[in-house]
């Protein structure tokens, strides 16, 4: 099948991924959250827009071919939608990866066939992401056959989010939300989602949502434990007129509400997910006046058995499960 004939099929599976309403308790008070649950899209989460938006690009620019290799540095998910891409394409994937990876993660990019490169030495800033970087750039260099995917600095990263899923929030929904909580890491996802509600709904307020010891916007470097959110460098995507309100998640909140929303509605979130709601319910205390918040949830709980939901992991870097700290 010719990659623009592949692309316009893949594009048919991505969403509509469903918005669940549930309960959280806030300071006594029982609060309705909304939730974008990008964990059912096609390979299991919101990378699969970004996949589809940074491959589509490669496409039109004519770097789709036989014998080439995509490469690029991932934390897990882009690099699972990424080589279900790749493989039905007829091409490689290489994906580039940190130890804060999850085992399941590890284990469904190597069932896709992808080559995994890991990368063992910290970056100065107390993450992986700066040494992937270093990692990718030296095998570019060395292999002309490598084409180079970098969610970091592709703006199709944010334009498929402006594009396909702020519209598409904005159609499940009766009205728009007043408040949009989304994790970041590249900030690909934020900015696009931004973009497009202060474009449509300029009253929604964005809240970008970070884990302690990231610069993906802000805050002061330090060791982190939990992939798919967070960054040891400052986003390309991200500005001070994209974002409302900055927030900061700690493991263990992130695992408190991982385990909470599963207990209570079924619902099976990832790791970032937990750190969106934990953030969500933190605000919800400071701003009562916020009754319609959406969450958007990157993707299920099924990758982090080993981390998130396990007692074992989070004794092991010294994190208890414990639920936001909300004033009151």
């Amino acid at each position: 099948m010719h990659a623009r004939q592949y692309l316009d099929r893949f594009e048919t599976l991505l969403g509509v991924t469903p918005v669940k309403t549930l309960t959280v308790d806030v300071l006594g008070r029982p609060r309705s959250i909304n939730l974008k649950l990008e964990g059912h899209n096609i390979t299991g989460s919101i990378k699969a827009r970004t996949a589809y938006g940074l491959v589509r690009g490669l496409a039109e620019d004519g770097l789709i071919r036989p014998g080439v290799r995509l490469i690029e540095s991932t934390s897990g998910n882009l690099g699972v939608a990424l080589a279900t891409m790749a493989r039905y394409l007829g091409v490689g994937f290489t994906a580039v990866v940190d130890p804060l990876i999850t085992t399941e993660c590890l284990t469904r990019l190597r069932d896709l066939g992808a080559t995994v490169v890991m990368v063992e030495d910290p970056d100065p800033a107390g993450g992986y992401l700066l040494s992937r970087l270093a990692k990718v750039k030296q095998m570019v260099a060395q292999d002309d056959a490598y084409v180079w995917v970098d969610q970091y600095n592709n703006w199709r990263n944010p334009e498929i989010h402006r594009q396909m899923t702020g519209p598409e929030i904005l159609g499940q929904m009766p009205t728009p939300p007043d408040a949009v909580f989304a994790a970041i890491s590249t900030g690909g996802t934020f900015a696009g989602l931004s973009r497009c509600f202060r474009a449509r709904s300029p009253q929604t307020r964005m809240i970008a949502v970070d884990i302690k010891g990231s610069v993906a916007f802000g805050g002061r470097p330090g060791k982190r434990h939990l992939s798919g959110i967070g960054a040891s460098r400052r986003s390309s995507f991200l500005d001070p007129g994209l974002i409302d309100h900055l927030a900061f998640a700690g493991v263990g909140e992130s695992a408190y509400y991982c385990r909470a929303v599963l207990r209570d509605s079924g619902i099976y979130l990832g790791g970032s997910s937990g750190a969106v709601v934990a953030a969500c319910v933190r605000y919800l205390a400071e701003h009562p006046e916020i009754q319609n918040p959406l969450c958007v949830c990157a993707d299920g709980g099924e990758k982090y058995e080993s981390t998130v939901y396990s007692d074992a992991w989070l004794e092991a870097i010294d994190e208890r499960a414990a639920p936001a700290d909300v004033p009151g």
